[in-house]
């Protein structure tokens, strides 16, 4: 099964999306740095079309969050 959003946050944070779920979080995968942070919310934002708010980029501190976020703007991710 291909996942979109996972594919998203391999190329941002430059690891195998077969490393990845909806707990990795800047916590448990030393990749997702501040830098990285403001690099997936680009690479978010043009893959799936969609402005994020600044409350929203706060809050998204585990793929699983990125995911609800997406699916709370009608994106079927």
């Amino acid at each position: 099964m291909s996942d979109q959003l996972l594919a998203v946050f391999s190329e941002g944070l430059e690891v195998p999306a077969d490393s990845l779920n909806n707990e990795t979080s800047p916590e448990n995968n030393e990749s997702w740095d501040s830098l990285a942070a403001m690099n997936l919310v680009s690479l978010i934002e043009e893959t799936f079309d969609v402005r994020l708010s600044t409350r929203e980029i706060m809050k998204m501190r585990t793929i699983g969050i990125v995911r609800e976020i997406l699916q709370g703007k009608g994106i079927d991710v």
